[in-house]
């Protein structure tokens, strides 16, 4: 495999985040990362964007860092930056730091602030300091569930340990879950505790009604001084309300909101991060609070919403760990619509009027990006499997759609 460029990106994890960081650095550089993972990813296996290989039993602990020094030893030549497409790489990559750190760029925090950050209870109480506010929660284990009291349905029940949870088969899985009574709570953790391999804790969280475009995504990169670089507010127009991937977003349109992003970039600077952050919040009509939901300190599917804005993300990253660039401060203002389904799901099921009007009004400006359907990039094999992949959107909506708002 010839690599041209100087440095060379690695990228672990999530194919479809894997590709829209591909496509930013590609875009910025003409540079091509490397994608590994330890299973075959058909959406980007196929794409004139990056290089992939799949590493058999990358994610087995004894072979993680193994497989990276190798890598790292066949292109030794290059600067190499390790990045993470999803929360189990990141945990990956901050825990062996100290093994992996003569051999790649890693710009990520120290083990002990991503711990804090990475488990909700903590990441609660470190933020209440800053002002942020956040809905209530408890979290219960396999040995107490059943002397759970709840009082105020509905709630959201989510698993604690997320790349465990992926792995149990049950029936009538999902990714959350939302009880609206006693029974409905019981079944659930029932289903899960009773009829599934999974033994790791349960968050149960104050559900917080509302609509998909309720929901604040707040993305960040933070330089290697502890700056706030890069400041950007998306506000989720739609969200996947299928079984497996309900809560993700799948349209996006940039807003602006001074308020929320001087009080990130006071969060993470006082508490000296760095490296890329991700706030997702939801719009509480109730007490008329934005409530933290969970903090990423990886870029989520969505984040190419930023880029298609016009500001490259993976540009941030490179320019200051590869090219030392002096960076200033900037807060997003461009307007622009990211999505990954049709227009029609996007017309169809996008509640708000207003939102539909205005993202119409975006499309017909050149104003609107799919980061994953790439006319650049659309070789016979992608193009089939990108156009099944959005002919499932339309299906997927009709039979699990509703307007209720099930983000938490």
């Amino acid at each position: 495999m010839a690599i041209e460029h100087a440095f060379l990106p690695v990228l672990l994890g999530d194919e479809m985040n894997a590709y829209g960081m591909a496509r930013a650095f590609y875009e910025s550089y003409g540079v091509k990362p490397l994608a590994l993972n330890h299973t075959n990813m058909e959406k980007i296996q196929h794409s004139d964007l990056l290089y992939f290989r799949e590493v058999p039993r990358l994610h087995i602990e004894e072979r993680f860092v193994v497989a990276l020094k190798a890598i790292a030893e066949e292109f030794s030549d290059k600067k190499l930056l390790l990045l993470a497409c999803d929360e189990f790489y990141v945990k990956k990559i901050v825990h062996y730091k100290e093994d992996l750190a003569s051999h790649y760029i890693i710009p990520y925090v120290d083990a002990p602030l991503a711990n804090q950050l990475l488990t909700r209870e903590s990441m609660y109480q470190l933020c209440a300091q800053y002002g942020f506010h956040y809905p209530a929660m408890q979290v219960c284990t396999v040995n107490d569930y059943e002397q759970l009291q709840t009082v105020d349905y509905p709630i959201v029940i989510k698993p604690m340990n997320m790349t465990k949870y992926a792995s149990c088969i049950f029936p009538g899985k999902k990714k959350v879950y939302i009880a609206q009574n006693e029974e409905e709570k019981e079944a659930i953790f029932h289903a899960i505790y009773k009829e599934s391999a999974y033994r790791d804790d349960m968050m149960i969280q104050q559900y917080i009604p509302g609509e998909d475009a309720n929901m604040r995504v707040v993305n960040a990169y933070v330089g290697q001084d502890h700056k706030v670089k890069l400041l950007s507010v998306g506000n989720p127009i739609l969200e996947e309300h299928s079984p497996e991937g309900i809560g993700r977003y799948v349209a996006i349109m940039t807003t602006y909101d001074k308020e929320l992003m001087d009080g990130v970039k006071t969060f993470l600077e006082a508490v000296e991060f760095q490296g890329f952050a991700t706030f997702d919040m939801k719009y509480d009509e109730r007490d008329g609070h934005y409530k933290l939901l969970s903090i990423e300190l990886h870029n989520e599917l969505s984040n190419y919403y930023v880029t298609a804005s016009g500001y490259n993300l993976m540009q941030y990253v490179a320019d200051d760990y590869i090219r030392g660039s002096k960076q200033q401060l900037t807060y997003v203002q461009n307007k622009h619509l990211w999505t990954i389904v049709p227009n029609g799901v996007l017309f169809k099921y996008v509640v708000n009027e207003q939102l539909v009007m205005e993202a119409k009004s975006l499309i017909r400006q050149g104003l609107a990006t799919d980061s994953i359907f790439n006319y650049k990039d659309m070789n016979a094999k992608r193009w089939l499997n990108v156009t099944l992949d959005n002919l499932s959107f339309y299906r997927k909506y009709k039979k699990y759609f509703n307007n209720k708002g099930l983000s938490n």
